[in-house]
């Protein structure tokens, strides 16, 4: 399992080197200027929206799993009884 890396006890930075495409770099520091903010800022703010929405999502996949698992028995031994065309068949 990966490590979980808590971003609000990590007040300390570490500076890193990134390449960019320059059409993007101009892009992104266009935004980050339209929100008043440094780019390091703006980065900051895409990069944990990024891994927010990674956590969430495993999260939300992990309680669905769990509820699949732990489903009622609904008697089918796993076996449906009917089609999809029978259900959905016009009468």
């Amino acid at each position: 399992m990966a490590q979980r890396i808590s971003m609000k006890k990590a007040p300390r930075r570490q500076r890193v080197t990134v390449t960019l495409p320059r059409t993007l770099l101009l892009r992104a520091k266009m935004l980050a200027a339209e929100q008043s903010v440094s780019l390091a800022t703006f980065l900051i703010g895409v990069l944990e929206g990024s891994v927010k929405g990674h956590d969430d999502y495993e999260r939300a996949k992990r309680r669905a799993l769990s509820h699949m698992r732990h489903a009622r028995d609904l008697g089918t031994q796993g076996n449906a009884s009917w089609t999809r065309d029978s259900l959905h068949e016009r009468r």
